[in-house]
C-alpha cells in the first residue's frame, strides 16, 4: 500500500511518500513548486490513498487535489486516533498536533513523550505513558519573535536567525536582537523540558519543525531530532484507519 501523505503548512508543503511505514520519497517547498512535485509523484508511485494535513493558508492547494479527481482525507478533529484525548477541548486542538501526537504513539507507546515542533509556532505536546494526551503549550516561533520585534517597534531592524554562535551578551542592536531570540527560545525550550523531566521522570524528547535542526545543537538535553515527525504521522493515521 502506497500512501502520499501531505503537510499544508503556514509557510510551506510538505510530502512523504510511503510503502507501509517505510518513507520512499519525500520533499518540501512553496505552493508552485508543490503542484508540479505532485504531479511527478503521482506519474512515479500508484498511490493508494492521500492523507492530507491543512494548517495553514492550504485551500488552494486542497482545490487543486480535488480538481485532479483524486479521493483524498483531509484529518479532521473527527479522525479517529490511536490515543486516548485528554485535552478539554479537543474539537480546538491543532490538527498538526494531533498528528505529532499519533507519531510519538507510533513510536514511544507507553513511554512519556515531549514532541517539541519548531516551526511558525513553537508547540508542545505531552502523551503519558497511558497514552493519553494530556495537552502543552504554544510560542511564538523563531521568526514570528523577531518579526514582532520590527513590526511593533519604531527602530529596530528586520532580522533573521543566524547560524554561527551567538553570544549571550550582544555588543551591538543586532547581536542584542539574535541573543534575546534565539538564547530566549533555547533557555524557554530547556527550562520546558526540565519541568517535565521533573514531573514525570523518564522522558522521550522528539525535536521537529522547520526551525528544528537549527535548534538541536543549540539545546542542552538529549533529543530525537526528526523532520518528517509529522509526515510519519499521518501515514501512521492512514495505516491505523485502513487496517
Amino acid at each position: 500500500m502506497i500512501n502520499l501523505a501531505i503537510d499544508l503548512g503556514n509557510t510551506r508543503i510538505k510530502f512523504g511518500v510511503f510503502d507501509q511505514n517505510i518513507l520512499k520519497n519525500n520533499w518540501a517547498g512553496n505552493s508552485d513548486a508543490a503542484k508540479i512535485k505532485f504531479e511527478q509523484i503521482l506519474k512515479e508511485f500508484k498511490v493508494d490513498h492521500i492523507m492530507i494535513c491543512a494548517t495553514g493558508n492550504s485551500k488552494d492547494f486542497v482545490t487543486f487535489v480535488e480538481n485532479r479527481g483524486l479521493s483524498f482525507e483531509l484529518i479532521s478533529s473527527f479522525t479517529p486516533m490511536p490515543f486516548i484525548n485528554g485535552y478539554k477541548t479537543p474539537h480546538t486542538l491543532g490538527i498538526d498536533r494531533m498528528i505529532l501526537v499519533a507519531s510519538a504513539h507510533e513510536d514511544f507507546s507507553g513511554e512519556n513523550v515531549l514532541i517539541i515542533d519548531a516551526g511558525t509556532c513553537v508547540t508542545y505536546d505531552f502523551k503519558d505513558a497511558s497514552d493519553i494526551y494530556q495537552g502543552g503549550s504554544i510560542s511564538p516561533g523563531l521568526q514570528m519573535r523577531f518579526n514582532a520585534m520590527h513590526e511593533f517597534t519604531a527602530r529596530l531592524p528586520y532580522l533573521t536567525p543566524v547560524e554561527t554562535k551567538i553570544d549571550v551578551i550582544g555588543k551591538d542592536t543586532n547581536e542584542a536582537m539574535q541573543s534575546g531570540v534565539v538564547n530566549g527560545l533555547i533557555a524557554e525550550i530547556d527550562g520546558l523540558i526540565d519541568w517535565y523531566k521533573g514531573k514525570f521522570g523518564d522522558l522521550k524528547i522528539i525535536l521537529t519543525g522547520g526551525d528544528g535542526q537549527f535548534l538541536s545543537g543549540r539545546l542542552k538535553n538529549g533529543i530525537f531530532a526528526n523532520s518528517n515527525f509529522l509526515l510519519k504521522g499521518l501515514n501512521y493515521i492512514t495505516v491505523f484507519n485502513k487496517s
